[in-house]
Protein backbone atom coordinates (compact mmCIF):
# COMPACT_ATOMS: atom_id res chain seq x y z
CA UNK A 1 0.00 0.00 0.00
CA UNK A 2 1.15 3.54 0.31
CA UNK A 3 4.14 4.90 1.85
CA UNK A 4 4.86 5.95 5.86
CA UNK A 5 6.81 8.93 6.01
CA UNK A 6 10.13 8.10 8.24
CA UNK A 7 8.91 10.36 10.86
CA UNK A 8 11.01 9.07 13.93
CA UNK A 9 14.30 12.49 13.80
CA UNK A 10 14.74 15.49 14.57
CA UNK A 11 11.92 17.73 15.03
CA UNK A 12 11.95 20.60 12.29
CA UNK A 13 12.37 23.71 14.64
CA UNK A 14 15.58 21.56 16.87
CA UNK A 15 18.33 22.92 15.30
CA UNK A 16 17.20 26.41 15.14
CA UNK A 17 16.20 26.41 18.64
CA UNK A 18 19.83 25.00 19.69
CA UNK A 19 21.06 28.62 17.78
CA UNK A 20 18.67 30.28 19.47
CA UNK A 21 20.12 29.43 23.09
CA UNK A 22 24.15 29.99 21.88
CA UNK A 23 24.00 33.22 22.77
CA UNK A 24 22.40 33.34 26.20
CA UNK A 25 24.58 30.39 27.30
CA UNK A 26 27.63 32.08 25.88
CA UNK A 27 27.13 35.10 27.51
CA UNK A 28 27.97 34.04 31.24
CA UNK A 29 31.09 33.24 29.55
CA UNK A 30 34.11 35.99 29.30
CA UNK A 31 33.62 37.44 25.73
CA UNK A 32 36.70 35.93 24.44
CA UNK A 33 35.31 32.52 25.48
CA UNK A 34 31.47 33.20 24.84
CA UNK A 35 32.64 33.78 21.16
CA UNK A 36 34.81 30.78 21.10
CA UNK A 37 31.52 28.60 22.55
CA UNK A 38 29.71 29.85 20.19
CA UNK A 39 31.72 29.16 17.15
CA UNK A 40 32.40 25.50 18.58
CA UNK A 41 28.83 24.82 18.55
CA UNK A 42 28.01 26.44 14.89
CA UNK A 43 30.51 24.65 13.54
CA UNK A 44 29.39 21.13 15.08
CA UNK A 45 25.64 22.30 13.80
CA UNK A 46 27.61 22.64 10.50
CA UNK A 47 29.13 19.06 10.37
CA UNK A 48 26.19 17.48 11.77
CA UNK A 49 23.88 18.75 8.83
CA UNK A 50 26.68 17.90 5.95
CA UNK A 51 27.05 14.53 7.43
CA UNK A 52 30.07 14.67 8.93
CA UNK A 53 29.21 12.94 12.47
CA UNK A 54 32.73 11.95 14.04
CA UNK A 55 34.07 15.95 13.82
CA UNK A 56 31.02 16.88 15.44
CA UNK A 57 31.24 14.45 18.35
CA UNK A 58 34.90 15.80 18.58
CA UNK A 59 34.24 19.62 18.73
CA UNK A 60 31.57 19.20 20.64
CA UNK A 61 32.81 16.80 23.50
CA UNK A 62 35.29 19.69 23.37
CA UNK A 63 32.92 21.77 24.56
CA UNK A 64 31.31 19.33 26.91
CA UNK A 65 34.75 18.93 28.46
CA UNK A 66 34.82 22.63 29.46
CA UNK A 67 31.11 23.61 29.88
CA UNK A 68 29.12 20.40 30.73
CA UNK A 69 25.77 21.98 31.70
CA UNK A 70 25.31 23.71 28.41
CA UNK A 71 21.46 22.94 26.91
CA UNK A 72 23.25 23.43 23.35
CA UNK A 73 26.11 21.03 23.10
CA UNK A 74 24.35 18.13 25.33
CA UNK A 75 21.27 18.54 22.19
CA UNK A 76 23.35 18.64 19.59
CA UNK A 77 25.33 15.38 20.76
CA UNK A 78 21.73 13.80 21.05
CA UNK A 79 21.52 14.59 17.92
CA UNK A 80 24.47 13.62 16.34
CA UNK A 81 24.59 10.47 17.96
CA UNK A 82 20.59 9.57 17.17
CA UNK A 83 21.90 10.40 13.49
CA UNK A 84 24.38 7.68 13.48
CA UNK A 85 21.57 5.66 14.85
CA UNK A 86 23.36 5.52 18.78
CA UNK A 87 20.27 5.91 20.17
CA UNK A 88 21.11 4.33 23.72
CA UNK A 89 23.98 7.00 23.90
CA UNK A 90 22.06 10.21 22.81
CA UNK A 91 19.51 9.59 25.46
CA UNK A 92 21.58 10.32 27.93
CA UNK A 93 22.50 13.45 26.33
CA UNK A 94 19.05 13.88 25.68
CA UNK A 95 17.73 13.80 28.91
CA UNK A 96 20.60 16.06 30.70
CA UNK A 97 19.33 18.93 27.93
CA UNK A 98 15.77 18.22 29.05
CA UNK A 99 17.58 18.90 33.20
CA UNK A 100 19.12 22.40 32.49
CA UNK A 101 16.29 23.46 30.42
CA UNK A 102 13.01 21.66 31.49
CA UNK A 103 10.89 24.06 29.84
CA UNK A 104 12.19 23.71 26.55
CA UNK A 105 9.41 22.07 24.07
CA UNK A 106 12.55 20.95 21.41
CA UNK A 107 14.06 19.13 24.22
CA UNK A 108 11.18 17.28 25.41
CA UNK A 109 9.99 16.35 21.40
CA UNK A 110 13.93 14.99 21.11
CA UNK A 111 13.66 12.78 23.47
CA UNK A 112 10.48 11.59 22.65
CA UNK A 113 11.78 10.80 19.41
CA UNK A 114 14.60 9.19 21.23
CA UNK A 115 12.39 6.93 23.04
CA UNK A 116 10.52 6.38 20.58
CA UNK A 117 13.85 4.60 18.57
CA UNK A 118 14.38 2.78 21.59
CA UNK A 119 10.76 1.49 21.27
CA UNK A 120 10.03 3.12 24.51
CA UNK A 121 6.62 4.05 23.23
CA UNK A 122 4.72 5.38 26.65
CA UNK A 123 7.47 6.89 27.91
CA UNK A 124 7.88 8.84 23.90
CA UNK A 125 4.15 9.61 24.19
CA UNK A 126 4.96 11.38 26.96
CA UNK A 127 7.73 13.59 26.00
CA UNK A 128 5.69 14.28 22.88
CA UNK A 129 2.34 15.72 24.69
CA UNK A 130 4.42 17.58 26.98
CA UNK A 131 6.04 19.28 23.78
CA UNK A 132 2.94 20.34 23.00
CA UNK A 133 1.87 21.60 26.09
CA UNK A 134 4.56 23.83 26.13
CA UNK A 135 3.84 25.04 22.54
CA UNK A 136 -0.12 23.87 21.91
CA UNK A 137 -0.32 25.76 18.41
CA UNK A 138 3.15 24.48 17.13
CA UNK A 139 3.01 23.28 13.72
CA UNK A 140 5.83 20.51 14.51
CA UNK A 141 4.52 19.96 18.03
CA UNK A 142 1.26 18.62 16.87
CA UNK A 143 2.20 17.12 13.27
CA UNK A 144 4.88 14.73 15.08
CA UNK A 145 2.46 13.79 17.84
CA UNK A 146 0.10 12.83 15.18
CA UNK A 147 2.33 11.18 13.27
CA UNK A 148 3.28 9.32 16.19
CA UNK A 149 0.32 8.44 17.05
CA UNK A 150 -0.53 7.34 13.43
CA UNK A 151 2.57 5.07 13.28
CA UNK A 152 2.06 3.11 17.10
CA UNK A 153 -1.32 2.35 15.29
CA UNK A 154 -3.32 4.60 17.35
CA UNK A 155 -4.68 6.84 15.23
CA UNK A 156 -7.99 7.77 16.19
CA UNK A 157 -5.41 9.57 18.75
CA UNK A 158 -3.41 11.16 16.19
CA UNK A 159 -6.08 13.08 14.24
CA UNK A 160 -6.51 15.80 15.93
CA UNK A 161 -2.95 16.68 16.73
CA UNK A 162 -2.90 16.29 12.55
CA UNK A 163 -5.81 18.45 12.12
CA UNK A 164 -4.38 21.10 14.69
CA UNK A 165 -1.38 21.04 12.38
CA UNK A 166 -3.11 21.67 9.72
CA UNK A 167 -4.87 24.46 10.93
CA UNK A 168 -1.31 26.01 11.24
CA UNK A 169 -0.31 25.18 8.36
CA UNK A 170 -2.70 23.63 5.70
CA UNK A 171 -0.03 24.31 2.31
CA UNK A 172 1.91 21.17 4.60
CA UNK A 173 1.77 18.08 1.91
CA UNK A 174 3.26 15.77 4.56
CA UNK A 175 1.11 16.71 7.18
CA UNK A 176 -2.09 16.50 5.02
CA UNK A 177 -0.85 13.10 3.35
CA UNK A 178 -0.74 12.03 7.18
CA UNK A 179 -3.91 12.89 8.05
CA UNK A 180 -6.05 11.48 4.88
CA UNK A 181 -4.40 8.66 5.53
CA UNK A 182 -5.24 8.37 9.33
CA UNK A 183 -8.98 9.48 7.98
CA UNK A 184 -9.11 6.62 5.78
CA UNK A 185 -7.76 4.22 8.31
CA UNK A 186 -10.75 5.27 10.73
CA UNK A 187 -13.58 5.28 7.76
CA UNK A 188 -13.66 8.45 7.03
CA UNK A 189 -13.24 8.25 3.27
CA UNK A 190 -15.10 11.20 2.48
CA UNK A 191 -12.95 13.52 4.51
CA UNK A 192 -10.15 11.95 3.14
CA UNK A 193 -10.84 12.38 -0.94
CA UNK A 194 -11.30 16.05 -0.07
CA UNK A 195 -8.53 16.32 1.25
CA UNK A 196 -6.47 14.08 -1.16
CA UNK A 197 -8.26 16.06 -4.43
CA UNK A 198 -7.49 19.27 -2.85
CA UNK A 199 -3.42 18.15 -2.42
CA UNK A 200 -3.75 16.78 -6.29
CA UNK A 201 -4.32 20.23 -7.55
CA UNK A 202 -1.20 21.78 -6.49
CA UNK A 203 1.11 18.18 -6.23
CA UNK A 204 0.08 14.94 -8.45
CA UNK A 205 2.48 12.77 -7.24
CA UNK A 206 2.09 8.44 -7.14
CA UNK A 207 1.63 8.28 -3.42
CA UNK A 208 -1.51 10.54 -3.74
CA UNK A 209 -2.61 8.56 -6.28
CA UNK A 210 -1.93 5.65 -4.27
CA UNK A 211 -3.92 6.77 -1.21
CA UNK A 212 -6.66 7.65 -3.54
CA UNK A 213 -6.40 4.24 -4.72
CA UNK A 214 -7.42 2.76 -1.01
CA UNK A 215 -9.92 4.77 -0.41
CA UNK A 216 -11.73 3.22 -3.56
CA UNK A 217 -10.71 0.06 -2.06
CA UNK A 218 -13.01 0.84 0.98
CA UNK A 219 -15.45 2.51 -1.18
CA UNK A 220 -15.59 -0.67 -2.97
CA UNK A 221 -14.66 1.21 -6.51
CA UNK A 222 -12.54 -1.79 -7.51
CA UNK A 223 -12.17 -0.76 -11.08
CA UNK A 224 -11.17 3.14 -9.84
CA UNK A 225 -9.00 1.52 -7.18
CA UNK A 226 -7.27 -0.54 -9.72
CA UNK A 227 -7.12 2.94 -11.82
CA UNK A 228 -5.37 4.55 -9.27
CA UNK A 229 -2.68 1.75 -8.35
CA UNK A 230 -1.56 2.03 -11.83
CA UNK A 231 -1.37 5.53 -12.12
CA UNK A 232 0.63 5.41 -9.09
CA UNK A 233 3.09 2.40 -10.96
CA UNK A 234 2.96 4.36 -14.07
CA UNK A 235 4.01 7.74 -12.62
CA UNK A 236 6.18 5.87 -9.83
CA UNK A 237 7.35 2.51 -10.95
CA UNK A 238 9.03 1.10 -7.42
CA UNK A 239 8.57 -1.95 -6.14
CA UNK A 240 6.35 -0.82 -3.80
CA UNK A 241 3.85 0.46 -6.36
CA UNK A 242 3.99 -2.51 -9.09
CA UNK A 243 3.22 -4.62 -6.08
CA UNK A 244 0.10 -2.54 -5.08
CA UNK A 245 -0.71 -2.95 -8.35
CA UNK A 246 -0.58 -6.09 -9.18
CA UNK A 247 -1.72 -7.15 -5.34
CA UNK A 248 -4.98 -5.01 -6.09
CA UNK A 249 -5.38 -7.34 -9.70
CA UNK A 250 -4.82 -10.43 -7.71
CA UNK A 251 -7.25 -9.76 -4.88
CA UNK A 252 -10.10 -9.44 -7.01
CA UNK A 253 -8.99 -12.67 -9.52
CA UNK A 254 -8.04 -10.23 -12.07
CA UNK A 255 -5.03 -13.04 -13.14
CA UNK A 256 -3.81 -12.37 -16.35
CA UNK A 257 -2.90 -8.84 -15.71
CA UNK A 258 -2.00 -9.26 -12.61
CA UNK A 259 0.79 -12.02 -13.91
CA UNK A 260 1.84 -9.44 -16.23
CA UNK A 261 2.25 -7.09 -13.89
CA UNK A 262 4.53 -9.48 -11.36
CA UNK A 263 6.34 -10.59 -14.10
CA UNK A 264 7.33 -7.21 -15.29
CA UNK A 265 8.19 -6.54 -11.61
CA UNK A 266 10.43 -9.32 -11.22
CA UNK A 267 12.26 -8.46 -14.23
CA UNK A 268 12.73 -4.38 -12.76
CA UNK A 269 13.20 -6.01 -9.38
CA UNK A 270 14.64 -9.36 -9.21
CA UNK A 271 15.76 -9.05 -6.02
CA UNK A 272 12.54 -8.36 -4.35
CA UNK A 273 10.87 -11.40 -2.21
CA UNK A 274 7.13 -9.71 -1.85
CA UNK A 275 7.35 -9.66 -6.13
CA UNK A 276 7.96 -12.82 -6.68
CA UNK A 277 5.68 -14.70 -3.41
CA UNK A 278 2.81 -11.85 -5.91
CA UNK A 279 4.41 -13.83 -8.75
CA UNK A 280 3.66 -17.22 -7.15
CA UNK A 281 0.36 -16.98 -5.50
CA UNK A 282 -0.71 -15.26 -9.14
CA UNK A 283 0.27 -18.47 -11.28
CA UNK A 284 -1.20 -20.64 -7.94
CA UNK A 285 -4.98 -19.46 -8.75
CA UNK A 286 -4.29 -19.38 -12.13
CA UNK A 287 -3.13 -23.20 -12.10
CA UNK A 288 0.22 -22.94 -12.83
CA UNK A 289 1.76 -25.33 -10.53
CA UNK A 290 5.69 -25.54 -11.37
CA UNK A 291 5.65 -22.28 -12.23
CA UNK A 292 4.05 -21.36 -8.63
CA UNK A 293 6.69 -23.34 -6.51
CA UNK A 294 9.54 -22.11 -8.81
CA UNK A 295 8.70 -18.61 -7.97
CA UNK A 296 8.50 -19.22 -3.94
CA UNK A 297 11.54 -21.41 -4.06
CA UNK A 298 13.28 -18.48 -5.82
CA UNK A 299 11.51 -16.38 -3.21
CA UNK A 300 13.02 -18.35 0.02
CA UNK A 301 16.39 -18.88 -1.99
CA UNK A 302 16.55 -14.92 -1.97
CA UNK A 303 16.05 -14.45 1.95
CA UNK A 304 16.21 -17.46 3.50
CA UNK A 305 14.52 -15.97 7.35
CA UNK A 306 11.91 -14.90 5.55
CA UNK A 307 8.34 -16.92 6.32
CA UNK A 308 6.10 -15.46 3.78
CA UNK A 309 7.14 -17.77 1.14
CA UNK A 310 7.42 -20.64 3.20
CA UNK A 311 4.38 -20.12 4.28
CA UNK A 312 2.96 -20.68 0.24
CA UNK A 313 5.03 -23.62 0.04
CA UNK A 314 3.66 -25.25 3.34
CA UNK A 315 -0.17 -24.85 1.96
CA UNK A 316 0.71 -25.81 -1.69
CA UNK A 317 3.48 -28.55 -0.83
CA UNK A 318 1.42 -31.20 -3.05
CA UNK A 319 0.07 -29.34 -6.15
CA UNK A 320 3.47 -30.27 -8.07
CA UNK A 321 5.07 -33.72 -7.71
CA UNK A 322 7.57 -32.72 -10.41
CA UNK A 323 8.96 -29.93 -7.92
CA UNK A 324 8.41 -31.91 -4.59
CA UNK A 325 11.54 -32.63 -3.83
CA UNK A 326 12.72 -28.89 -4.24
CA UNK A 327 9.57 -27.97 -1.63
CA UNK A 328 10.99 -30.44 0.73
CA UNK A 329 14.59 -29.30 0.96
CA UNK A 330 13.23 -25.52 1.59
CA UNK A 331 11.03 -26.81 4.53
CA UNK A 332 13.95 -28.49 5.50
CA UNK A 333 16.24 -25.30 5.59
CA UNK A 334 13.18 -23.40 7.52
CA UNK A 335 13.02 -26.46 10.28
CA UNK A 336 16.70 -25.90 10.57
CA UNK A 337 16.40 -21.65 10.97
CA UNK A 338 13.21 -22.24 13.40
CA UNK A 339 13.94 -25.28 15.05
CA UNK A 340 11.04 -24.33 17.78
CA UNK A 341 8.55 -23.78 15.34
CA UNK A 342 5.92 -26.56 15.27
CA UNK A 343 4.23 -25.35 11.53
CA UNK A 344 7.42 -25.48 9.80
CA UNK A 345 8.17 -29.00 11.06
CA UNK A 346 4.60 -30.01 10.03
CA UNK A 347 5.27 -28.63 7.05
CA UNK A 348 8.41 -30.54 6.29
CA UNK A 349 6.83 -33.88 7.65
CA UNK A 350 4.23 -33.66 5.08
CA UNK A 351 6.41 -32.74 2.28
CA UNK A 352 8.44 -35.01 3.14
CA UNK A 353 5.90 -37.74 3.29
CA UNK A 354 4.19 -36.61 -0.21
CA UNK A 355 7.61 -36.35 -1.62
CA UNK A 356 9.14 -39.97 -0.87
CA UNK A 357 5.50 -41.99 -1.92
CA UNK A 358 7.89 -44.05 -3.69
CA UNK A 359 10.33 -44.56 -1.15
CA UNK A 360 8.06 -45.29 1.99
CA UNK A 361 10.25 -47.41 4.05
CA UNK A 362 11.16 -47.42 7.60
CA UNK A 363 13.08 -44.16 7.58
CA UNK A 364 11.35 -41.90 5.84
CA UNK A 365 8.01 -43.11 7.64
CA UNK A 366 10.23 -42.30 11.34
CA UNK A 367 11.35 -39.61 10.09
CA UNK A 368 8.11 -38.04 9.45
CA UNK A 369 6.72 -39.71 12.91
CA UNK A 370 9.30 -37.31 14.46
CA UNK A 371 8.79 -34.41 12.90
CA UNK A 372 4.86 -34.88 13.91
CA UNK A 373 5.54 -35.99 17.45
CA UNK A 374 8.05 -32.74 18.07
CA UNK A 375 4.90 -30.36 16.36
CA UNK A 376 2.72 -31.98 18.77
CA UNK A 377 5.13 -31.53 21.48
CA UNK A 378 5.99 -27.96 20.44
CA UNK A 379 2.40 -26.77 19.94
CA UNK A 380 0.31 -29.54 21.62
CA UNK A 381 -2.96 -27.40 20.53
CA UNK A 382 -2.02 -28.14 16.96
CA UNK A 383 -5.16 -30.51 15.62
CA UNK A 384 -3.66 -30.82 12.15
CA UNK A 385 -0.64 -32.81 13.50
CA UNK A 386 -2.55 -34.94 15.77
CA UNK A 387 -4.85 -35.68 12.62
CA UNK A 388 -1.80 -36.59 10.43
CA UNK A 389 -0.17 -38.42 13.27
CA UNK A 390 -3.10 -40.31 13.05
CA UNK A 391 -3.18 -41.19 9.84
CA UNK A 392 0.37 -42.56 9.80
CA UNK A 393 -0.21 -44.80 12.77
CA UNK A 394 -3.48 -46.13 11.49
CA UNK A 395 -1.38 -47.08 8.12
CA UNK A 396 1.18 -49.12 10.21
CA UNK A 397 -1.76 -50.86 11.93
CA UNK A 398 -1.69 -49.41 15.22
CA UNK A 399 -5.37 -48.54 15.43
CA UNK A 400 -5.56 -47.96 18.84
CA UNK A 401 -2.81 -44.99 18.40
CA UNK A 402 -4.19 -43.68 15.77
CA UNK A 403 -7.77 -43.45 17.21
CA UNK A 404 -6.76 -41.94 20.05
CA UNK A 405 -4.98 -39.33 17.56
CA UNK A 406 -7.85 -38.48 15.86
CA UNK A 407 -10.28 -38.22 19.15
CA UNK A 408 -7.81 -35.61 20.10
CA UNK A 409 -7.78 -33.45 16.53
CA UNK A 410 -11.60 -33.88 17.26
CA UNK A 411 -11.44 -32.45 20.60
CA UNK A 412 -9.02 -29.26 19.58
CA UNK A 413 -10.27 -28.23 16.65
CA UNK A 414 -14.49 -29.28 15.88
CA UNK A 415 -14.58 -27.93 12.30
CA UNK A 416 -11.84 -30.39 11.16
CA UNK A 417 -13.84 -32.30 8.72
CA UNK A 418 -10.96 -35.00 7.77
CA UNK A 419 -10.74 -35.94 11.50
CA UNK A 420 -14.56 -36.00 11.63
CA UNK A 421 -13.75 -38.55 8.98
CA UNK A 422 -11.31 -40.70 10.29
CA UNK A 423 -12.60 -40.96 13.64
CA UNK A 424 -15.97 -41.97 11.96
CA UNK A 425 -14.13 -45.01 9.94
CA UNK A 426 -12.00 -45.57 12.98
CA UNK A 427 -14.35 -46.11 15.29
CA UNK A 428 -16.58 -48.27 12.70
CA UNK A 429 -13.62 -50.84 12.33
CA UNK A 430 -13.40 -51.01 16.22
CA UNK A 431 -17.00 -52.06 16.45
CA UNK A 432 -18.36 -48.76 17.45
CA UNK A 433 -20.53 -47.92 14.55
CA UNK A 434 -23.70 -45.97 16.30
CA UNK A 435 -20.97 -43.68 17.18
CA UNK A 436 -19.08 -43.79 14.01
CA UNK A 437 -22.29 -42.71 12.13
CA UNK A 438 -22.69 -40.06 14.10
CA UNK A 439 -19.04 -38.51 13.38
CA UNK A 440 -19.13 -39.76 9.49
CA UNK A 441 -22.86 -37.45 9.64
CA UNK A 442 -21.01 -34.56 11.48
CA UNK A 443 -18.06 -35.08 8.34
CA UNK A 444 -21.07 -34.84 6.01
CA UNK A 445 -22.37 -31.77 7.04
CA UNK A 446 -18.51 -30.26 7.23
CA UNK A 447 -17.55 -30.70 3.89
CA UNK A 448 -21.17 -30.00 2.57
CA UNK A 449 -20.44 -26.60 4.16
CA UNK A 450 -16.59 -26.10 3.03
CA UNK A 451 -17.63 -26.90 -0.75
CA UNK A 452 -20.66 -24.04 -0.31
CA UNK A 453 -18.13 -21.79 0.67
CA UNK A 454 -15.80 -22.45 -1.61
CA UNK A 455 -11.77 -23.61 -1.79
CA UNK A 456 -10.46 -22.92 1.67
CA UNK A 457 -6.96 -23.28 0.57
CA UNK A 458 -7.91 -20.05 -2.24
CA UNK A 459 -9.39 -18.17 0.35
CA UNK A 460 -6.50 -18.56 2.95
CA UNK A 461 -4.29 -17.39 -0.08
CA UNK A 462 -6.34 -14.49 -0.86
CA UNK A 463 -7.24 -13.28 3.05
CA UNK A 464 -3.01 -13.68 3.49
CA UNK A 465 -2.85 -11.58 0.28
CA UNK A 466 -4.87 -8.92 1.64
CA UNK A 467 -3.34 -8.71 4.69
CA UNK A 468 0.01 -8.69 3.65
CA UNK A 469 -1.02 -5.66 1.52
CA UNK A 470 -2.28 -3.87 4.39
CA UNK A 471 0.96 -4.05 6.28
CA UNK A 472 3.69 -3.73 3.48
CA UNK A 473 4.28 -0.06 3.65
CA UNK A 474 8.04 0.45 3.36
Amino acid sequence: MTRHHEHLHASGGALAAVCLLLVPVALAQSSASSEEYAQRLQSAQSLLERGQYEEARNSLQQVLNRYPDSFGANELMGLVLSAEDRHEDASRFFKKALQIQPQSPEAHENLATNLSHLDKLPLAEQEFKRAVLLKPRDYDMNHNLGEFYLHSGKTADGIPYLRRAQEVNPGSYENSYDLALAEIQTGKLREAQALIDSLMRTRDTADLHALLAEVKEAQRDFVAAGREYQRAAQMDPSESNIFNWGTELLRHLTLDPAMQVFSQGVDHFPNSVRLRIGLGITYYMGAFYDKAVDAFCRAVDLDPRDPRPYYFLAKIYDVSPSKAAEVTARLERLVQIQPDNARARYAYAMSLWRSSRTKTGPAVSSEVEALLKSAVSLDPKFAEAHLQLGILYSQRGRDSEALAEYETAVKLDPNLADAHYRLGQALVRSGDKPRGERELKVWSQLHTQQIAEGDEKNSQILRFVYTETMKSNP
